[in-house]
């Protein structure tokens, strides 16, 4: 599976309802949104700063993720950005790639 970050900004009315239901209500209504996607939730913290949570989790795939961002953005009251972590056996992976390549301006 992949792994993934999600960050989040909750808007007024999202605020509003986070704080009527509770971070722990919030928390298991994500993991059954991802289990029932076939994913699993990794962490799950509330945050100061530019956004007010940051998750991790795994997905089967990058469709699946989308379909989170779609349907968790539709609703209108978090606002959320996904980002594909990728592990140091990846980069690893990544690294050892032949990639041709000629920078702007190089001869």
């Amino acid at each position: 599976m992949k792994k993934y970050l999600i960050k989040a900004c909750y808007n007024a009315n999202g605020v509003k309802g986070l704080i009527a239901d509770g971070g722990t209500k919030r928390k298991i209504e994500v993991q059954k949104m991802l289990t029932g996607l076939g994913g699993k939730l990794e962490s799950f913290y509330y945050a100061f700063g530019e956004h007010d949570a940051y998750i991790t989790c795994e997905l089967p795939d990058d469709i699946s993720a989308a379909a989170v961002g779609l349907r968790v953005n539709s609703a209108g009251l978090v606002a959320i950005s996904t980002t594909v972590l990728l592990s140091v056996e990846d980069i690893d992976a990544a690294s050892k790639k032949s990639v041709t390549y000629r920078a702007p301006g190089e001869k």
